[in-house]
């Protein structure tokens, strides 16, 4: 008998909380594969296609083109076939377990999946698609998320805290809900098993994979000491729910907040109330750098671009001034500071301004970071950035030069405490060893959280940048 299994849109972690239904890639009838994408969204940071984790026939969708979804509204439902008796299916083995905006669902260890309580589907879900499959009610073997995983229909029973669900216990499901422990875990070769979670009933939480990772390098136990504050999920904001343009007057464009402009609009706006921002600038003679990276450019391999050597210079100065590759810790009243440089740097996209973040910046040489920088513009004009390159950056790089200006006040990134801004590099007459000759000039300005530092702190980093820019020679102290 077919199993109905209802697929909701996924947590998409850093801060992302809806997501708008751009283009469906199924219709109800269709068969699909495990990790077959079956809808694009655009989130406030990329548009990305979202794969489901069950494989069968779609029964019901939810939401038209243009509506926009909170994350745990369903998506689609799938009626899920027997599995049969002899022979497994190779891709019904496969577990499925990374369901993320941007990061799609392979390579993943084991199939964990969450199913609803028991109740009959209803409204558009309790309705079957042109293959005639009858949404039946879906049965949760066991009560809360440490053991609500659901599975291909007919697996075999094994135990997750002394309770049937559907695998060996080497195997078996992992009490973990969202995509996002999963992939920190994967990425620094945690076994999830030998964790005990602090959420309800044992689930695993983020802030206990980081724990474990503290702990284990400092050879302690991986199993937190304390129980973090489990995360509460939210119903749909009604707000969010019954949003709706008013109507415009006579001679009025009404333009919906959402998306990438409004995520831009709610971080500018948050970084104006939390941060007593102030500027500094200082104008700079950058010829001696233009003609360094023509030299570079002409000694073969790789072009260098103009990007990658500030940048150069920025990691340099950061590590001479750390106070302003920091945050602030409001609740706890602490400055935080970082001895990494998640470099951000701003990009206009057909979709909007984006900060790609490169990470590690600091550890990077030119070649290394022109590439990196590279490949994110490019991922961010075609809308393919995932979370993760668009979140965690420390310090911010704004070359607004590009736009033919030469000066600016930006907004600081929030929750970052600085951003360095630069303007065109234009021919100006310029006091050159005492002699008026013509020089490349540059503005350069520095927006910094005043609580991080003092005036004395910020003014000395623009300077030393400033001095690498007019003379790029100066870097080779700290190279």
């Amino acid at each position: 008998m077919a199993q109905v299994l209802e697929f909701k849109l996924p947590d998409l972690g850093e801060g992302l909380t809806e997501a708008e239904i751009v283009r469906w890639l199924v219709e109800v009838g269709d068969v699909v594969a495990i990790d077959q994408p079956v809808v694009e969204v655009e989130t406030a940071k990329a548009m990305v296609e979202v794969p489901c984790p069950y494989g069968g026939v779609v029964t019901a969708r939810f939401g038209e083109e243009g509506t926009e979804l909170p994350v745990g509204a369903p998506l689609i439902t799938v009626a899920v076939g027997e599995r049969p008796a002899s022979g497994a299916d190779d891709n019904a083995s496969e577990g499925s377990g990374n369901v993320l905006v941007g990061y799609g669902t392979s390579e993943a260890p084991a199939r964990r999946r969450r199913v609803r309580q028991e109740r009959p589907l209803s409204g558009a879900s309790a309705t079957a698609g042109p293959t005639g499959a009858a949404a039946a009610p879906v049965h949760a073997r066991a009560a809360g998320p440490a053991a609500a995983v659901a599975t291909q229909a007919g697996e075999p029973a094994a135990r997750v805290n002394g309770q049937a669900t559907g695998l060996g216990a080497d195997d078996g499901p992992v009490p973990v809900i969202s995509p996002l422990v999963r992939r920190l875990a994967r990425q620094n070769g945690l076994d999830l098993r030998e964790l005990t979670g602090s959420g309800p009933d044992g689930l695993i939480l983020r802030a206990d994979v980081e724990y474990a990772l503290r702990a284990s390098v400092q050879g302690a136990t991986a199993a937190p000491a304390a129980e973090p504050h489990p995360r509460v999920a939210q119903a749909p904001s009604p707000a969010l729910a019954s949003r709706s343009s008013a109507p415009a007057a006579p001679g009025e464009i009404r333009t919906p907040l959402k998306g990438i402009r409004g995520a831009v609009a709610d971080k500018l706006a948050r970084s104006r109330r939390e941060i007593p921002d102030a500027t500094c600038w200082v104008d700079a003679d950058a010829t001696e750098l233009m003609r360094a990276r023509t030299a570079m450019n002409a000694a073969g391999g790789p072009k260098i671009s103009l990007l990658a050597l500030l940048a150069r210079i920025c990691t340099a100065a950061l590590t001479r001034f750390p106070e302003l590759n920091s945050t602030v810790d409001a609740e706890a009243r602490e400055i935080v500071r970082f001895d990494h440089v998640h470099l951000g740097f701003a990009a206009q996209t057909d979709r909007g301004l984006v900060v790609p973040v490169v990470r590690d910046a600091q550890a990077r040489d030119a070649e290394s970071l022109t590439a990196e920088f590279a490949r994110l513009t490019e991922a961010g004009r075609t809308g393919t950035l995932t979370p993760g390159e668009l979140t965690g950056g420390t310090f911010t790089l704004n070359n607004y030069g590009v736009f033919g200006v030469d000066g600016s006040t930006p907004i600081i990134n929030h929750p970052e405490a600085a951003m360095l801004g630069v303007g065109r590099i234009v021919p100006k007459p310029w006091v050159h060893e005492g002699e008026l000759a013509v020089r490349q000039v540059v503005q350069l300005s520095l927006t910094f959280d005043h609580r991080v530092c003092d005036g004395g702190v910020a003014g000395g980093f623009l300077r030393y940048v400033a001095d690498c820019v007019e003379q790029p020679a100066v870097l080779l102290r700290t190279l």
